[in-house]
């Protein structure tokens, strides 16, 4: 396969790397990276099949003002949900793309270790059998890719996980012991699957590597860069300067907004992403604590 891979960040070339074992890959990003292969948006955009890794609120600008369709098979490695819209990824692809032209990746990964050729299992979920296989079988000997016809469990998973990852962040970083951070995450879980019930989503996919997988994962190591803004909070850094010192884009911080409001409008209960909002809008973490605790 001809492969190009859209978003030259810390994801997008471990991607780069991980396609490039089995098949023929170029890279390309809107800022020029001194990376092999790299090439142009537009002659990204003319290859059969693309993989975007790019910040899920710059996703609608990006296509807007690129992407001319002519059916190109699509696989989307970005995480998160559109904060101005409250639209999934897949909501947005769609209004530029037909849905089976699309698949989205998920499961538990960190771009340093997939660049070390470590093992891991990943997701690729479409809902065009056709095309997740076709993806499965373009990953290498280290990673084993499952297929799944639940995209919206698989990009809640994505999405809910980080937000997660951040109240894990604070939990450790006040340091509150390991059976706090165990009970954390597993009711941020069950938080998970009530809220991707309400969008339609399989109970099976958040116990997987979609949702257990990448949440377990994401909420207990300082890999994690939603992790790591939860540390900073945990030491009443303010967001913009925890942010500044990451360099990275942490998806969770536009992503607990976006579930908050969306839980507001649907009337789902989100006791953990309401309170990682209040703390990211400045709420004492302490306090956090306490009103979570009060919590059913």
């Amino acid at each position: 396969m001809k492969i190009a891979v859209i978003g030259a960040g810390k994801w997008g070339q471990a991607l780069y790397h991980a396609f490039s074992q089995k098949n023929e890959v170029a890279i390309s990003s809107r800022t020029k990276k001194d990376i092999p292969n790299f090439i142009s948006i537009k002659e990204a955009l003319e290859y059969e099949y693309i993989v975007f890794s790019i910040a899920t609120q710059s996703i609608r600008e990006f296509l807007g003002q690129n992407f001319v369709d002519m059916g190109q098979k699509i696989l989307v490695a970005s995480k998160g949900i559109e904060t101005s819209s409250g639209k999934f990824i897949d909501e947005i692809f769609c209004e530029f793309t037909s849905r089976e032209n699309l698949a989205f990746l998920s499961g538990p990964s960190f771009a340093t270790e997939v660049l070390k050729k470590l093992p891991c299992a990943l997701v690729v979920s479409s809902s065009d059998h056709g095309l997740a296989k076709t993806w499965t079988e373009a990953f290498p000997n280290f990673i084993k890719a499952y297929e799944s016809s639940d995209v919206i469990g698989s990009e809640i998973c994505g999405a809910y996980k980080n937000v997660i990852a951040i109240a894990s962040g604070i939990c450790d970083g006040l340091e509150l012991g390991n059976n706090a951070r165990a009970s954390l995450i597993a009711r941020g879980l069950v938080e998970m699957n009530r809220f991707g019930s309400n969008f339609g989503a399989k109970n099976e996919t958040f116990l997987g590597l979609s949702g257990a997988g990448d949440l377990f994962l994401t909420a207990s190591s300082s890999l994690s860069r939603n992790y790591r803004v939860g540390l900073g909070l945990a030491k009443n850094q303010p967001l913009e300067q925890i942010l500044k010192e990451l360099a990275e884009v942490a998806e969770g911080v536009p992503t607990a907004y976006a579930i908050t409001n969306l839980a507001k409008q649907k009337s789902i209960y989100a006791p953990i992403a309401t309170e990682v909002c209040a703390m990211l809008d400045g709420k004492n973490v302490q306090e956090s604590l306490k009103d979570l605790l009060k919590k059913k």
